[in-house]
């Protein structure tokens, strides 16, 4: 337990000195015109963005792995208030640019029944300008506590998301954008619910 506590500090205080020279993506707006997506979840079926809003409202996560516990927790909060959110006629989606065996993993410790997508490539979270590439120097340093961008993402490499919440409205307009830096600040399950 100290030690993963000691790691997570470590991880955090690591990102913070690198933020300065790390360029962060901006994030669309709410307003902007969400990009259209199509990727497979886990059982391998494919999952459009344009299809889901056809049916309601889509919270749209951006996670960076299931090697990260704010991610977790985050994930574990969506599903357990998973009911909540569908009864204001929405759906949940989350995208990674983790390769589909960490996806399973992710899936296992959150125990998402929402779909949880693999992002081949970035395109998805280029579009909605999230990714940036993580320096070298932190990488080295993540692969001293066992986490290998190049093994965790596959093709994806040392390129993460910044964890933004989209909520996109029925008429494919984003309504409102959690974008924060800081991974360790995520919304509320009630501030999602505030915006559904």
């Amino acid at each position: 337990m100290k030690k993963s506590i000691a790691i997570i500090s470590f991880l955090f205080y690591s990102l913070v000195l690198t933020a300065q020279t790390t360029q962060y993506p901006q994030g669309l707006k709410a307003g902007d015109k969400a990009p259209d997506f199509t990727l497979k979840e886990e059982s391998g079926k494919n999952i459009s963005l344009n299809e889901l809003l056809k049916t309601g409202e889509v919270v749209l996560v951006f996670y960076r792995g299931q090697w990260c516990p704010h991610c977790n927790k985050h994930l574990s909060r969506l599903n357990d208030s998973l009911q909540l959110i569908k009864d204001k006629g929405a759906n949940v989606v989350a995208i990674t640019p983790e390769v589909q065996e960490n996806i399973s993993k992710t899936i296992k410790k959150t125990k998402a029944v929402f779909p949880v997508l693999f992002d081949d490539g970035m395109k998805v979270m280029e579009a909605y300008k999230v990714n940036f590439k993580v320096d070298d120097k932190t990488v080295e340093k993540y692969k001293g506590y066992g986490i290998d961008f190049d093994k965790a993402n596959g093709s994806n490499g040392a390129t993460l998301p910044v964890p933004a919440t989209y909520i996109v409205g029925k008429n494919g307009l984003i309504k409102q954008v959690f974008f924060n830096t800081d991974y360790t600040k995520r919304p509320s399950v009630q501030q999602i619910l505030d915006n559904l």
